[in-house]
C-alpha cells in the first residue's frame, strides 16, 4: 500500500518532466521552425544549389561584354630554332619574350546570349523557390511533430489525473475498511488499479518524451540538449472555420502560393528561353575581333673582331688601276671571337626591338555552322523534349496538390466529426462517473462497477484530446496549403 502511494513520487523523478540541472529552454514552434531551416540538410543543399545558379546567372550577364585577354611568354629556345625577332634560323640559344593582347566582341548571334542570360535567370528563380518549398516541407514535418509531442504530454497530465483520482478513493476506501464499513476487497481492487493507471502514466510519459526527442532529430538537435517546448492551450490555437477552407477555394489558393508549383512554371519558362538560345545556335554569328602584340628575342652569343693586317686581295688580277698607275690590291684581314653573353647583356635592345616589333589587327568574324555532329540540333531537340516532360511535372504535380488538398480536407471534416463525437462522449461519461461516484459513497455500486465508470472516463477524455490535436492538424494542413503558413 505505502510502495504504491509513494509511486507518483518516483514517477515524477523518473520522467523527462523534472529534468536535473537548470530548467532547459522552451522553444515555440516559430523557433522550431527557424532552426530546422537553418540546420536542415536538406534545405542547406538546396540553398547551396540556389547559389549556384545565382552565379551562373550573374557570369551569363557578364557574356554581353567583349572578352579581352592578356598573355607574357618568356623563356629560351635551345638549338636550331626561329628567332622571332629575324624570322631566320640559328643554332643558338635564345631569349625570348612575347606580349600579346586580344579581344572579342559578339556583334550579334540571333539572340543567343540574351536568351542564354534570361534562361538562367528563371533557373535561379526556379532554385530559389525550390529552396521555399523544402522549407515547407521541413516546417510542415516540424509541425506535426511538435503537435505529436503535445498531445503526448496531454495525455501524459490526464494520466496523472487519473492516477491521482485513483489514489484520492484508494485512501478514502481504505480508512472506510479500517473502520469496518467496507470489506478489504474494495481497497484490494482499488490497489489493483491504482498499479494500471501507474502503469499507463509511465507508458504516457515514456512516449512524450520520445515524441521529443523525434522533434530534436527533426531539428537537427543533438539529443543530448536539454530541450523543451512552450505548450499553448490546445483550446487557444486559432483555427480557421472548415467553411472558408473548402478544397477548390483552397486548391485555387494553392496554386499561387505552393512553391513546387512556381518551381514548374519558372522552370518552363527556363526551357522556353533555353528553346530559342539553342535554335539561335543553328544560324551564323557575327563577331568582332582585335589584338596587340610584340616580341624581343635574343641570342646568349656574340662576336668580337681584332684588326689583323692587310693581305692580297683574292680578286684576280690583284691589281688597280689609279691615273695609269698600277697598284697591288689588298684586303683587311679581322680576327672574330664568339663568346657568350652576360644575362644583363642578353636584354641589350629590348626596348628597340618591343617599339620596332609591335603589331596590331582589328577584323570582323563570320560563324556559319555547316557540320559539326550535328550537336547544334540534338541540343535543340533535347531542350524540346525538356520542355514536353515539363509540361508531364506540372500537370502531374497539380494533380497531386489538388488530390493531397481534398484528402485533407476530407481528413479536417472526418476529424471534426469524430472530435464532435468524442466530447459528447466526454459529457456523458463525465455525468456517468459523477453519478456512479455518488452511488459508491452511498453503498449502492460495487467497486467494479466504480472503477469500470473511471476508466471509461479516462479513455473519453484520451481520446477526446487526441480526436481535438487530430482536427487541429488537420485544419493546420488546410491553412498551410492556403498559403497561410504555419501558425499555433
Amino acid at each position: 500500500m505505502r510502495k504504491l502511494l509513494l509511486l507518483p513520487l518516483l514517477i515524477v523523478t523518473f520522467s523527462g518532466f523534472a529534468q536535473q540541472g537548470p530548467a532547459p529552454e522552451k522553444w515555440d514552434l516559430r523557433k522550431c521552425v527557424e532552426y530546422a531551416w537553418e540546420h536542415n540538410i536538406s534545405v542547406r543543399q538546396s540553398d547551396i544549389q540556389a547559389r549556384v545558379a545565382n552565379l551562373t546567372y550573374e557570369q551569363s550577364k557578364l557574356s554581353r561584354y567583349p572578352n579581352a585577354n592578356f598573355t607574357n611568354s618568356t623563356g629560351t629556345n635551345f638549338g636550331r630554332a626561329i628567332n622571332p625577332a629575324t624570322n631566320l634560323f640559328e643554332s643558338s640559344t635564345l631569349l625570348f619574350q612575347q606580349y600579346n593582347l586580344s579581344v572579342n566582341a559578339q556583334i550579334f548571334n540571333f539572340g543567343n546570349v540574351k536568351n542564354q542570360i534570361l534562361a538562367n535567370q528563371y533557373n535561379y528563380q526556379a532554385a530559389k523557390e525550390d529552396v521555399q518549398r523544402n522549407k515547407n516541407d521541413i516546417g510542415l514535418t516540424v509541425a506535426t511533430t511538435y503537435l505529436q509531442v503535445l498531445l503526448a504530454k496531454e495525455q501524459a497530465r490526464i494520466a496523472a489525473a487519473q492516477m491521482e483520482l485513483t489514489r484520492a478513493r484508494l485512501l478514502d476506501t481504505r480508512k472506510r475498511v479500517d473502520a469496518g464499513t467496507l470489506p478489504e476487497l474494495n481497497a484490494l481492487e482499488l490497489e489493483a488499479q491504482y498499479a494500471r493507471d501507474s502503469s499507463s502514466f509511465i507508458a504516457a510519459v515514456t512516449t512524450a518524451e520520445q515524441n521529443l526527442l523525434n522533434l530534436k532529430a527533426t531539428l537537427n538537435l543533438d539529443a543530448a540538449v536539454v530541450f523543451d517546448i512552450v505548450e499553448p492551450p490546445v483550446n487557444m490555437i486559432p483555427v480557421d472555420p472548415i467553411s472558408e477552407l473548402q478544397p477548390d477555394y483552397v486548391y485555387q489558393m494553392a496554386l499561387q502560393s505552393q512553391p513546387q508549383i512556381k518551381v514548374n512554371d519558372l522552370r518552363m519558362k527556363a526551357l522556353q528561353y533555353n528553346l530559342k538560345a539553342s535554335k539561335a545556335a543553328l544560324y551564323p554569328s557575327i563577331a568582332a575581333f582585335g589584338g596587340l602584340g610584340t616580341n624581343f628575342a635574343n641570342p646568349n652569343t656574340q662576336t668580337s673582331a681584332t684588326f689583323a693586317g692587310y693581305a692580297s686581295s683574292p680578286v684576280f688580277p690583284p691589281l688597280v688601276n689609279v691615273n695609269g698607275t698600277n697598284y697591288p690590291l689588298q684586303t683587311p684581314q679581322f680576327n672574330f671571337i664568339q663568346g657568350k653573353k652576360g644575362f644583363g647583356d642578353m636584354w641589350t635592345g629590348w626596348g628597340t626591338q618591343i617599339n620596332e616589333n609591335f603589331r596590331q589587327n582589328i577584323g570582323i568574324q563570320i560563324s556559319v555552322p555547316i557540320f559539326n555532329g550535328s550537336n547544334a540540333r540534338t541540343a535543340y531537340k533535347r531542350v524540346q523534349l525538356d520542355i514536353k516532360n515539363n509540361e508531364l511535372l506540372k500537370e502531374q504535380a497539380a494533380q497531386t496538390l489538388k488530390n493531397n488538398i481534398y484528402q485533407a480536407y476530407v481528413a479536417a471534416s472526418n476529424a471534426l466529426q469524430r472530435y464532435n463525437a468524442s466530447k459528447k462522449t466526454l459529457e456523458i461519461s463525465e455525468r456517468t462517473y459523477n453519478l456512479a461516484q455518488k452511488r459508491y459513497d452511498a453503498g449502492l455500486l460495487s467497486t467494479i462497477d466504480l472503477i469500470t465508470n473511471q476508466n471509461n472516463l479516462f479513455r473519453a477524455r484520451i481520446q477526446a484530446i487526441a480526436d481535438q490535436y487530430d482536427y487541429v492538424f488537420r485544419m493546420k494542413v488546410l491553412e498551410f496549403y492556403k498559403g497561410q503558413g504555419l501558425r499555433l
